[in-house]
C-alpha cells in the first residue's frame, strides 16, 4: 500500500477502518476530481497555511469544490495575515510534499505544532477522502475514525464557517 507506513501502523493500533485507492499522483482538485467521482464521500481540499511571523501553523481542511478567500478566511481566523507554507514548512512539520497535503500528516508534527480548521460543511459527510500522505493513493476513512485519528495526534482543531457563499 503506498503512503506512509507508520500511518497504517497506527490506524491499527487505533482499531481505525480505511477505504484504500490507488490512482496517478494528483497534485490539484481537478485531478483528483476524475479519480474521486466515484467514492461515497465527502472530498476534502487541505491547505497549509503559517502566520506572518511565520511561528504558527494552520492545516484548513475544506470541501473540495470551495472557493476560498484567503482575506476572509484572516478575518474569520483572527490569527493575521496568512501565508501558503514553504516546501520546507510543509516538509518539517506534516512531513509530506507538495501535493501531498492531508491530515494524516499530524503523525509527524510531534510537537503538535499545526492547528486545524475544518470546514463545518463537512460535519454532513459521513465519510471523507484523505491522501495517506502520498499524492498517488487515496483512503475513505469514517467521520467518527477520523476524529479518533485527530483526537489521538493531539494537535487542537476545530470545526468553523469557512465561507459563506453556496459551492458551486
Amino acid at each position: 500500500m503506498r503512503g506512509q507506513s507508520e500511518l497504517y501502523e497506527l490506524f491499527n493500533k487505533l482499531d481505525i477502518s480505511t477505504e484504500y485507492h490507488e490512482h496517478p499522483p494528483l497534485a490539484t482538485i481537478e485531478d483528483a476530481k476524475i479519480h474521486w467521482k466515484d467514492y461515497n464521500s465527502g472530498r476534502c481540499k487541505n491547505i497549509f497555511f503559517r502566520n506572518h511571523k511565520g511561528d504558527r501553523h494552520y492545516l484548513v481542511i475544506l470541501e473540495h469544490l470551495a472557493k476560498l478567500d484567503i482575506k476572509d478566511l484572516e478575518k474569520r481566523l483572527r490569527h493575521g495575515k496568512l501565508t501558503f507554507a514553504s516546501d520546507r514548512r510543509l516538509k518539517q512539520y506534516l512531513g509530506v510534499e507538495p501535493g501531498s497535503v492531508s491530515p494524516f500528516g499530524l503523525i509527524n508534527d510531534k510537537g503538535k505544532h499545526v492547528y486545524l480548521f475544518i470546514d463545518e460543511r463537512l460535519q454532513d459527510f459521513n465519510r471523507l477522502v484523505f491522501h495517506p500522505n502520498v499524492n498517488t493513493a487515496s483512503l475513505v476513512i469514517s467521520k467518527s475514525d477520523f476524529l479518533k485519528f485527530l483526537e489521538f495526534t493531539g494537535n487542537g482543531y476545530e470545526f468553523i464557517k469557512l465561507y459563506d457563499q453556496d459551492i458551486v
